[in-house]
């Protein structure tokens, strides 16, 4: 595989994506991304790459994540097996859900979110105890991720902060669940589609591995306050963002 200039480009993508996703529960593939659309990469190149290269960087992320002491096993298990079924059922398309109605409602519910943890951060809720229906959780979070709706992090974390669930576990659970999730549905793609850009894909996940257990310390040291407002901030730009794009695209009609 021959590397161009590029490549170092890619490596800093994928740590800097990986430093956000590893400390705040979410957004590697919504940093990623836009980075690497706004170079130019065709979507579906960047999609595709991305994709691949989280099989490793969330592996690498819950790894750390479970030397810093920061997953609860009954956690991951409640999560991780339902969110790969909901992973398998996305990627094999069993539904026919209408994505361009479906994503506006996510994210309307991802902006609701966003203002509870932000309450929660300000010392305005209190929370409730232990989170219920956490499998439920897990498969919706599951599907969305693999039908293109990119919700395994936002939906996940932030449900579980929303509801009282401690940031450095939370965040350090979600993480390494991810890993069975991503696995799942990346198998089910590369089975149909092979492994394609090579460059791409290596210097994402070498940034990422890089990043990994930095990300998970910072989860471990950081007060639980500012995770939350930092956490409640980007789950509140997000989803601003794409009911706004979904606004746009719709009067444009």
């Amino acid at each position: 595989m021959e590397l161009s200039s590029e490549f170092w480009w890619f490596i800093l993508i994928g740590l800097g994506a990986q430093l956000v996703d590893g400390a705040l529960g979410m957004a590697f593939g919504l940093v990623s991304s836009s980075v690497m659309l706004a170079m130019g990469i065709p979507p579906a190149q960047a999609s595709a790459a991305i994709h691949t290269a989280e099989v490793f960087t969330t592996g690498a992320s819950g790894v750390s994540h479970l030397v810093a002491g920061n997953v609860d096993k009954r956690l991951f298990l409640r999560l991780a097996i339902p969110g790969a079924v909901g992973g398998a059922v996305g990627a094999y398309g069993l539904t026919q859900l209408p994505g361009d109605v479906i994503r506006p409602l996510i994210y309307l519910y991802l902006l609701v979110l966003a203002i509870i943890i932000l309450a929660r951060a300000a010392g305005r809720l209190m929370p409730k105890g232990e989170v219920k229906r956490v499998p439920v959780l897990g498969f919706v979070a599951g599907f969305l991720d693999a039908s293109g709706g990119g919700g395994w992090g936002p939906v996940a974390t932030s449900t579980l902060l929303a509801r009282g669930g401690q940031a450095r576990t939370t965040i350090g659970t979600v993480n390494a669940s991810e890993f069975v999730v991503t696995l799942t549905v990346s198998a089910t793609f590369l089975m149909s589609m092979g492994l394609h850009h090579l460059q791409i894909v290596a210097g994402l996940l070498i940034g990422g591995m890089m990043a990994a257990p930095v990300a998970a310390l910072l989860v471990k040291r950081l007060k639980e306050r500012w995770v939350l407002v930092a956490v409640g901030v980007l789950v509140l730009a997000i989803s601003l963002f794409q009911i706004g794009h979904a606004l746009t695209g719709y009067l444009a009609r």
